[in-house]
């Protein structure tokens, strides 16, 4: 999504860095504002493809977005703020251009089709015709106040010739066809997004839909084409997107995420939501089973207040209880998905990822649920070694992606390297400036001949000749 058309915040003066400034011939800089954190993480392609990261930051954001929405821009702007700071100070870099993550409760999809009349049907179909029925797409009626994120071709269709899953780039034919999946989001929450990274003195270059982002970062080819659950277990949402044949072809989101299972076990243990969260993710599991009533943690309770005991079992059916209302919703996605396109066959299962999918025993848990295989997904296969090993986790697959969308049409750096260090010939001060031809007639006029080799020896010879010559005539 372009967005050129949302005019710059100039509110907030332009700070002197002491780094150098983001090149964005190779560099690209991935933003996932989040219910709970922001991550920036700055990278570029290296001469194999890969991506190697240059630097990233994090920062909490508890008070800012909820449910993917921001709702305080203040504070969405402070933590955006605190993490790019961050991602500078590590990547030595001052970062002016961003690519943007975008979820949340007000995200919808649609599925139409459109198609566009060729006026000269013999000649070959061009990208630029493929843009122009992906713009007319883009120009479909939606709700007043909504706006739309992608227009994501599926099959194509030339003529009779149906299910072309790739552009029909050099085809040639009279009517040209596609079915799409359409993102639909509020404008208002666009905007307000927008806003916040603006408000920080940022450009923001596209807006991707964030389970599209961890997909790319996650997913492997074969998974993609033969089908694929993503469900990424965010703070305030739960993305879902499904690929099949290399197709995005249904995207959902849950307005549940991690927060809400911290705040149910804050309240069926009665400690704070901030103790919650740390038990949540020391001790956490769903599936209670692998706990003994005799596993116990104590808990710090509020100040002059004895310390709570609870057992592991307990906390884990308390997780439990919410994390299986989670995945039943998105196995009604998954089964709605499935009824709609008549093709129940999904090879790659379910991949999880997100923070929520560190969460131990999640796996069998869906498994369990939904029947389909299930894997952790984590942004690795992707990433150059030698990255961190922090950054090879759930909690970083959207940025990442984020991150991947933005280096898509990027070359790597070397390319640059190259030429830049590329050496030129020296220059030569004694080097003779070209002159006109009438120019060089005349001073070739006035100059005299250039000696060579060859002349200054026969001189010498002649010089000696004589010399020899006179000596006899002496002798004489």
């Amino acid at each position: 999504m372009n967005t050129s058309h949302f005019p710059s915040n100039q509110e907030r003066p332009e700070q002197e860095s002491p780094f150098r400034d983001q090149d964005d011939r190779y560099e690209v800089v991935g933003l996932d504002i989040g219910t709970t954190k922001v991550v920036a993480i700055v990278g570029r392609k290296n001469q194999f493809g890969k991506v190697e990261i240059l630097g990233y930051g994090k920062a909490p954001n508890n008070k800012g977005v909820k449910n993917g929405v921001v709702i305080n821009l203040t504070e969405t702007v402070k933590a955006i703020n605190e993490a790019i700071q961050k991602a500078e100070y590590n990547a030595k870099i001052k970062i002016k251009k961003v690519v943007v993550g975008i979820a949340g409760q007000h995200i919808r999809s649609i599925q139409t089709s459109e198609y566009i009349m060729r006026e000269h049907p013999e000649d070959i179909i061009t990208q630029e015709e493929i843009d122009k029925l992906i713009n007319q797409v883009k120009r479909i009626h939606v709700e007043p106040g909504e706006k739309i994120i992608h227009a994501l071709p599926q099959e194509f269709k030339v003529d009779d010739e149906g299910n072309i899953p790739e552009m029909p780039i050099g085809m040639a034919g009279t009517r040209l066809e596609a079915n799409f999946h359409v993102v639909v989001g509020k404008v208002a929450s666009i905007q307000n997004l927008v806003r916040c990274v603006q408000m920080a003195n940022l450009e923001v270059v596209d807006v991707t839909l964030e389970p599209l982002a961890s997909a790319e970062s996650v997913l492997v080819d074969e998974e993609r084409e033969g089908g694929t659950v993503l469900i990424d277990i965010g703070g305030g949402t739960t993305d879902i997107a499904i690929f099949k044949n290399n197709i995005i072809r249904h995207t959902a989101i849950i307005p549940y995420g991690g927060n809400i299972i911290t705040k149910d076990l804050a309240n069926g243990i009665y400690v704070l939501e901030r103790n919650a969260e740390a038990i949540k993710v020391r001790f956490g599991s769903a599936w209670p089973a692998e706990n003994s009533d005799m596993e116990v943690v104590s808990i710090q309770g509020l100040p002059g207040r004895p310390p709570v005991e609870i057992s592991l079992k307990s906390i884990s059916r308390i997780i439990k209880a919410r994390v299986e209302e989670i995945i039943q919703l998105a196995d009604i996605e998954i089964k709605r998905y499935q009824e709609i396109s008549n093709d129940p066959v999904l090879l790659g299962g379910i991949v999880l990822t997100g923070g929520g999918a560190e969460l131990k025993h999640l796996p069998q848990l869906v498994n369990l649920i939904t029947g389909l295989y299930t894997r952790v997904g984590k942004p690795v296969q992707h990433l150059a070694g030698g990255t961190e090993e922090d950054l090879i986790s759930p909690m970083y697959a959207t940025a990442v992606g984020l991150l991947m969308k933005g280096l898509t049409d990027k070359p790597n750096y070397e390319t640059f390297e190259y030429e830049e260090y590329e050496e030129k010939p020296a220059y030569n001060k004694t080097e003779k400036t070209e002159l006109p031809i009438d120019k060089q007639t005349e001073q070739s006029e006035e100059k005299e001949p250039v000696e060579t080799g060859e002349s200054i020896d026969k001189k010498r010879k002649k010089s000696l000749y004589q010399a020899m010559m006179e000596f006899l005539k002496k002798l004489e």
